[in-house]
C-alpha cells in the first residue's frame, strides 16, 4: 500500500511542480498539461491493481465505474461532435475522480 501512496503522490505532484517551473520557461507549461494525461494513467492503473487486491471495496468498484463512464461520455461527445454543456459538464470530472481516488488510497488501511 505504501507504494502505491507513493506513486499516487508522485503522479499528483508531477504537475504541479512542473507548473510551477512554467515561471522559468514556458515550456513546462506544456509538458505540465501532457503530465496531466499520465495522472491519470497512473491512477487508473492504480484503481485497477486495488480492485484486483480487494474486488468487494465499493468505493474503488465506483471509481473504476465512474472512470469507465467517463470515458464512454467522452466517446459518445467526440461522435457528436462535442456538445457544449456535455463538455463543461465533464471538464471539472477527472479533478474530481482524482481527489476521489486519492481519499481512497489514504484512507484505506495496508
Amino acid at each position: 500500500m505504501k507504494a502505491i501512496r507513493y506513486w499516487n503522490t508522485f503522479a499528483i505532484g508531477l504537475p504541479i511542480i512542473l507548473l510551477f517551473l512554467g515561471c522559468i520557461s514556458e515550456t513546462f507549461l506544456f509538458y505540465a498539461a501532457v503530465s496531466t494525461m499520465l495522472t491519470g494513467l497512473i491512477q487508473v492503473i492504480l484503481g485497477l491493481i486495488m480492485l484486483f487486491k480487494n474486488p468487494s471495496n465499493k468505493s474503488l468498484q465506483l471509481y473504476v465505474v465512474s472512470v469507465g463512464l467517463f470515458f464512454i461520455t467522452w466517446a459518445i461527445n467526440a461522435g457528436l461532435d462535442y456538445i457544449d454543456i456535455v463538455t463543461y459538464i465533464l471538464a471539472p470530472i477527472p479533478f474530481i475522480l482524482l481527489v476521489y481516488f486519492s481519499v481512497i488510497i489514504y484512507n484505506t488501511k495496508n
